[in-house]
């Protein structure tokens, strides 16, 4: 059975919808099947982070709700064929009508898939709760700054029904320059979060222009796409050292 991974933070801009399009576009490069779920809605901005900008005709309303089965709605990624999209509802408004139908789409992901990375909306609401509720672990994201690691403690107290070791952290967008002149460490982030450190991303300037030509990251030769790369093999059990930065 595959494995369901919600990924969240408290607060906008830590960098969920890029961790979970380019880890999951590494994870297809090593061979897995993998879905990119989007629980961001109604902004939804994971196709535009896969490179795959309005190809979804259906969403996982229209699975959930019987208008057309998992296969129809997902999209496959051109060059990442066992890389798939599943896009979120557009309507603000949309909401789930009976929990078992979640449970049902989320049955189906494990069975067709070997890895489904959910990128979830900021804040606690509905979207939050429609990824990390039927997940079978999490991926906290943060930065370094004090605002972001404090939404990042109140959104670990909201996933107190995972087990332990099930939640990691993942500390985005970390400048070496920064965190030297703040006297400041990656420690200092864990300890604030209270939680095992899955991987750091540096800021990386290749992001930005990935992202608005639609190019996966790791094809531009990036930073930041070695340090996903890596991020992939540790949830893929393999033991790979930290980036030095």
């Amino acid at each position: 059975m595959g494995k369901i991974i919600a990924v969240v933070s408290g607060k906008g801009g830590t960098g969920k919808t890029s961790f979970t399009a380019n880890t999951g576009l590494a994870l297809a490069a090593l061979g897995y099947r993998v879905l990119c779920l989007d629980c961001d809605f109604p902004l939804r901005n994971l196709d535009l982070a896969l490179g795959l900008s309005d190809c979804a005709l259906m969403d996982f309303s229209d699975v959930v709700e019987g208008r057309c089965s998992l296969e129809d709605a997902v999209v496959p990624h051109r060059k990442y064929p066992t890389l798939h999209l599943l896009s979120a509802p557009a309507s603000a408004s949309w909401r789930v009508a009976d929990a078992t139908q979640m449970a049902s789409l989320y049955r189906q992901i494990r069975g067709s898939y070997d890895y489904c990375l959910v990128d979830s909306p900021a804040g606690l609401g509905p979207g939050f709760h429609l990824a990390a509720d039927y997940a079978d672990s999490a991926v906290v994201v943060t930065t370094t700054d004090q605002t972001a690691l404090r939404d990042a403690q109140r959104t670990v107290m909201e996933l107190d029904r995972f087990p332990a070791g099930h939640i990691h952290l993942v500390v985005g967008r970390v400048k070496p320059r920064m965190l030297r002149s703040l006297h400041t460490t990656i420690d200092d982030a864990i300890d604030s979060a209270g939680l095992p450190l899955l991987g750091v991303i540096p800021e990386d300037g290749d992001m930005p222009y990935a992202l608005n030509r639609g190019v996966p990251l790791r094809e531009i030769n990036s930073y930041a796409a070695r340090a996903y790369e890596n991020i992939a093999r540790r949830l893929a059990g393999r033991k790979v050292p930290l980036m030095k930065l």
